[in-house]
């Protein structure tokens, strides 16, 4: 009798009730198993190497839990100029650029970011550091801009009908290029030359470590000089400054360098927090994104579902402003933290790109 007790009290430990989010199909079900692989494989859902499971398939299932499961493919698309077929767990063009980190964050891409991979031809242009050396100057300009003439023309660099480039202007523009323009030669006492500008780089304990964000991008100045040139038989052998005039003050450069610890905060099973985690891993955010995810809604509502701050009337976990604003993800918004969540994570993706993003801003004005 004693053995059969046991025996039952094990099999009712096993048993739970869990939601699989199995590539955006929800169900919730019951289920046996210790792990959150054990549950799984009782249900047939295939994992395989590169796939997302969340939480890991090696840790503890929970009684009311949820586990997202994202199934790799590959896809085909142009970054930054170059073609690319590779695996990912990424459903939309915003899970990608999510996956991509600090240099997705402000990509530009030919579709929304809600639109499906696969479904038509993607182009994306990166964050990219491009150097550009001009006028005795190397500038690393910050741009997302997809072309050479495009990324000049951005920070408002001028080329005489003379001046050449060491790579075509129509060119892509990639991560680590260097661009030389060389100024054609000129007999005039007067030209346009560029002024460059610094770069601050500062620490924030606010940001997971190693993950960047330019604070203030820096833009070249502009100047006209005026020479003296001295010139024997018709040709110019000496050329001396005489008066700079700067007609475009350049814009030094801000970059704030995360030095937070990547690791994510530990949640309790069937907490907001932890529906949270579960919903930020179907976007293909991990936990450095996680992380500043509980940063920016412990310091908005605590993760209350029912916070409402009385003087503006913003409410709920992401306290959205008006509430009535997270009906567009259900009826039960007022609620139901999970519509709550969802409404949230849209809105963080769709203005920010990723909750590292939308952290920073937060950080920056004190909003988001």
């Amino acid at each position: 009798m004693l053995s059969l007790a046991g025996g039952t009290l094990a099999v009712a430990d096993a048993h739970k009730t869990v939601t699989i989010d199995y590539d955006g199909q929800v169900r919730t079900v019951d289920a046996y198993g210790a792990t959150v692989g054990d549950v799984l494989r009782y249900h047939r859902v295939p994992v395989r190497d590169g796939d997302l499971v969340q939480p890991a398939a090696s840790e503890a299932a929970t009684d009311g839990g949820e586990v997202v499961v994202r199934s790799s493919r590959e896809v085909t698309v142009e970054v930054d100029g170059e073609t690319l077929t590779f695996a990912t767990t990424a459903r939309t063009v915003g899970e990608l650029l999510a996956a991509m980190g600090p240099r997705g964050d402000r990509a530009l891409a030919t579709a929304s970011r809600s639109a499906v991979l696969g479904r038509e031809p993607v182009r994306v242009s990166t964050l990219k550091t491009v150097q550009v050396a001009v006028d005795g100057s190397v500038l690393p300009l910050r741009t997302t801009q997809a072309t050479v003439r495009d990324v000049l023309a951005d920070v408002g660099i001028t080329l005489g009908p003379d001046d050449r480039t060491s790579v075509p202007l129509g060119a892509a523009a990639v991560d680590g290029m260097v661009v030389l323009v060389s100024r054609g030669d000129t007999a005039s006492d007067q030209v346009r030359e560029v002024l460059p500008f610094e770069t601050e780089r500062v620490e924030s304990p606010d940001l997971p470590a190693g993950y960047e964000v330019v604070r203030t991008r820096g833009r070249p100045g502009e100047a006209v000089s005026t020479y003296e040139v001295r010139t024997l038989a018709g040709t110019e052998v000496e050329r001396t400054l005489v008066n700079r005039q700067v007609t475009r003050e350049p814009v030094d450069e801000v970059v704030v360098v995360g030095t937070m610890d990547v690791t994510a905060p530990g949640v309790d099973a069937g907490s907001a927090r932890a529906l949270g985690r579960a919903l930020a891993a179907e976007r293909g955010w991990g936990d450095a994104q996680y992380a500043c995810l509980d940063k920016l809604w412990t310091k908005e509502s605590n993760w209350r579902w029912n916070a409402e701050n009385p003087s503006s009337g913003a409410y709920g976990i992401p306290q959205s402003l008006p509430g009535s604003k997270m009906a567009s993800a259900g009826s039960d918004w007022r609620t139901n933290p999970a519509t709550q969540i969802r409404w949230g994570l849209g809105y963080i993706a769709g203005r920010y790109g990723t909750p590292c993003s939308a952290w920073s801003h937060s950080v920056s004005v004190g909003w988001y």
